[in-house]
């Protein structure tokens, strides 16, 4: 991939029940929304006010004080209680 990292996300969706990850290689990471709690109790309008950060290695949401990083997404890791 030309040098590029393959775990780096380069869009965001949501669906009911789940936060999906798109990666630059083709991938897409569909993880239950319930392992982030500030992310499953925001508007769809917060969910949707993302950025991406470290070139995509991690996800911000500024309105939900959340970060998530693509690496802990692979690994299966939660957001701490």
């Amino acid at each position: 991939m030309n040098g590029s990292n393959c775990n780096q996300a380069i869009n965001v969706s949501f669906t009911e029940s789940k936060l999906v990850v798109y990666l630059v290689d083709g991938r897409e990471l569909h993880v239950p929304l319930c392992w982030f709690p500030r992310l499953n109790s925001a508007t769809k309008e917060q969910q949707n006010q993302w950025r991406l950060i470290g070139n995509g290695l991690g996800i911000h949401w500024e309105s939900a004080d959340e970060d998530i990083s693509v690496s802990g997404l692979l690994r299966g890791e939660r957001a701490p209680d």
